[in-house]
């Protein structure tokens, strides 16, 4: 029975599932973020990709 009673008051797992519960919150946040950034991102590198197709042409 205080086996029992020890592991009932034990609460370091319910710890860990808090940080794994915050650390799902934050990846979900920058999935979301980058979501909305990927247009952006592509349009800029296209640009780049496309200046230095320009710029290996000429040489």
């Amino acid at each position: 029975m205080n086996m029992f009673s020890r592991f009932v008051k034990d609460e370091s797992g319910a710890t860990a599932i808090e940080y794994g519960l915050i650390a799902a919150i934050v990846a979900v946040g920058i999935i979301a973020a980058l979501s909305q950034v990927r247009g952006s991102l592509q349009t800029t590198f296209q640009g780049v990709a496309t200046q230095l197709d320009a710029a290996n042409a000429g040489n």
